[in-house]
C-alpha cells in the first residue's frame, strides 16, 4: 500500500473540499488518522469495473472525485445510475441471471440486504476490510456495522446513515410556552396543545401510509422496550408494541392531517416544510427538504433527539445505503479497492459536509465533518451516531410482506379502531409464519 494518498493532500482534493463546502481547509489533514490511511488500487491498473448506484445525493458528491480515484489507481470505472425501485429490479435481474455485472454497487442493507446475501448475491467483505489496519474498520460506529451484518458475515460497507429525530417549530413552542419534548408523554401533550386545524396548524405530522410508516413507528416501538421480533419470535402483539403502535396513531388520528394515511416521507415533509404541523418526527436526513428555499418554516425548524418511552431514547439508527461486491465479478479487488475509497475517512469527509450522514465517529468528531448541516442539527447527530438500535424494520428476507403486517395494525388506530389486540394477534401469527417459512 505504498501508492500516492487519494484525496488526502494535494490540490485535486481541496479544490473538491472547497467546491463543497465554500471553506478552505488546511492541506493534509483530515480526521482521525486519516494521514496515514490506506492507499487502495496497488497492482490494479488497467482493471474496468463497472459501478451501479441509487438516485442519492451521496452520489451527487461521489461522482466528480471518481477522475481522481481513476488517476491515482488505474482503475477505470463505469457507472450506471437508476432509481430506487429500478436498482433493485436491475440488481434482482443481473444476479438472478448470474452475470459477472456490476462488480460494486450500492444497496440497502435492511431492505435487500437479508434476501440478498441468502440468495448470494453479496460477497462477504470480512476478510477485506479487515486485512488492512489503516483501512479502520472500527472507525466505523457498531450500529452501522450491524445493520450491514447478515448471520455474522459484513454484507456490505455503509456510506450513509440515518436516525430517527424530532422537527419541531421553533415559533409555535415559543408562542405556547412549551419546552421541546423529551418524553413521548411530553410529545403527546406537546400536540395536543399545538394542535389548531381552525388555523391550518395540525399537532403532528408524520408517515401514516401503510408499509413507510413502520419505520418511524419503530423507535416507539424500541422506546417502549419492545420489537418487531424477539429471540427469533415475532413480537407486534406484545404489550409493548400495542402500547407504541397506539401512542403513534392516536398522534395522527387526533392531531395529525385528516388525509395522513395517504403520507410517505415526501408528503408529511412538504405538509411540515409549509407550515402546516408543529411536531414531526423521521429520519434525520429529512432536513434537507426543510431547508429550502421555497419551504415556509426554513431557518424556523428546531430539531431534538428522539423523545424518550418507558426505556428511554432508543431511536434506530441504520445504515440506509451501502456499498457491496458481486460474488461473480471477475474484478472482485479492484470493486474491492473502489469501496475503501469511496469509504475511507478523506472520502467520507467530503460526502458528509455535502449533507450526507456517514458512519465514521472520527469524521463526525472532526469539527469540519459537521459544517454541511445546522449547528444545532449537528449536535443531534452527534449524539445519537453511537447510540440506538441497528433496524427500522422486521429483520426478514420478505420484508415488505413483514412491514404490511405491522403497518396494516397501526393503520387500524389512525382510522379510528380502539382496541387492536385481536388485529395485532392476527398479523402477529401471520408474521411468526413468515419467520417460519424463512427458516425452513
Amino acid at each position: 500500500m505504498k501508492k500516492l494518498q487519494l484525496l488526502q493532500t494535494g490540490w485535486a482534493g481541496l479544490l473538491v473540499v472547497a467546491a463543497l463546502t465554500g471553506c478552505s481547509n488546511s492541506p493534509g489533514k483530515q480526521p482521525g488518522n486519516a494521514d496515514r490511511e490506506a492507499k487502495p488500487g496497488e497492482g490494479l491498473e488497467g482493471k474496468t469495473i463497472t459501478f451501479v448506484t441509487g438516485s442519492h445525493p451521496w452520489v451527487d458528491v461521489i461522482k466528480p472525485l471518481i477522475p481522481q480515484f481513476e488517476k491515482e489507481t488505474g482503475i477505470n470505472v463505469r457507472i450506471q445510475g437508476y432509481f430506487e425501485d429500478q436498482l433493485t429490479q436491475k440488481l434482482t435481474v443481473q444476479f438472478t441471471a448470474r452475470s459477472e455485472t456490476p462488480d460494486v454497487f450500492m444497496y440497502r442493507p435492511l431492505q435487500e440486504g437479508k434476501l440478498f446475501f441468502q440468495s448470494g448475491w453479496l460477497e462477504p467483505l470480512d476478510a477485506y476490510a479487515g486485512r488492512d489496519a489503516e483501512y479502520d474498520l472500527g472507525d466505523f460506529s457498531p450500529q452501522a456495522i450491524r445493520s450491514s451484518t447478515v448471520n455474522g458475515k459484513l454484507a456490505g460497507i455503509p456510506i450513509v446513515t440515518e436516525q430517527q429525530i424530532l422537527y419541531y417549530r421553533k415559533d409555535l413552542l415559543k408562542e405556547a410556552g412549551i419546552q421541546v419534548p423529551a418524553t413521548i408523554d411530553e410529545l403527546e401533550a406537546a400536540a395536543e396543545r399545538l394542535n389548531h386545524p381552525e388555523q391550518g396548524v395540525y399537532g403532528f405530522v408524520a408517515r401514516g401510509q401503510r408499509s413507510p410508516l413502520v419505520t418511524q413507528v419503530s423507535s416507539f416501538l424500541y422506546s417502549e422496550g419492545g420489537d418487531f421480533i424477539k429471540n427469533g419470535k415475532a413480537a407486534i402483539n406484545s404489550p409493548e408494541a400495542i402500547k407504541a403502535f397506539e401512542t403513534y396513531g392516536e398522534l395522527l388520528r387526533d392531531y395529525g392531517p385528516p388525509n395522513a394515511i395517504n403520507m410517505s416521507w415526501p408528503q408529511a415533509s412538504a405538509f411540515f416544510a409549509q407550515g402546516k404541523a408543529a411536531l414531526y418526527t423521521d429520519a434525520n436526513s429529512i432536513y434537507r427538504v426543510l431547508d429550502t428555499e421555497g419551504a415556509k418554516v426554513r431557518g424556523n425548524v428546531g430539531f431534538a433527539t428522539f423523545p424518550s418511552g418507558t426505556k428511554g431514547s432508543m431511536p434506530y439508527n441504520i445504515t440506509s445505503w451501502g456499498l457491496a461486491i458481486n460474488p461473480k465479478s471477475p474484478n472482485k479487488e479492484a470493486a474491492w479497492a473502489f469501496i475503501e475509497w469511496a469509504s475511507g475517512k478523506s472520502v467520507m469527509l467530503l460526502t458528509q459536509q455535502a449533507g450526507n450522514p456517514g458512519p465514521r465517529t472520527s469524521v463526525w468528531r472532526d469539527p469540519r465533518g459537521t459544517i454541511g448541516f445546522p449547528k444545532e442539527l449537528a449536535a443531534v447527530f452527534q449524539q445519537t451516531v453511537n447510540g440506538g438500535i441497528d433496524h427500522d424494520r422486521p429483520q426478514t428476507v420478505d420484508v415488505a410482506a413483514a412491514r404490511e403486517q405491522v403497518g396494516r395494525i397501526v393503520q387500524m388506530v389512525i382510522t379510528g379502531e380502539t382496541d387492536i389486540r385481536q388485529s395485532a394477534d392476527q398479523a402477529n401469527a401471520a408474521l411468526q409464519a413468515l419467520l417460519d417459512e424463512e427458516a425452513e
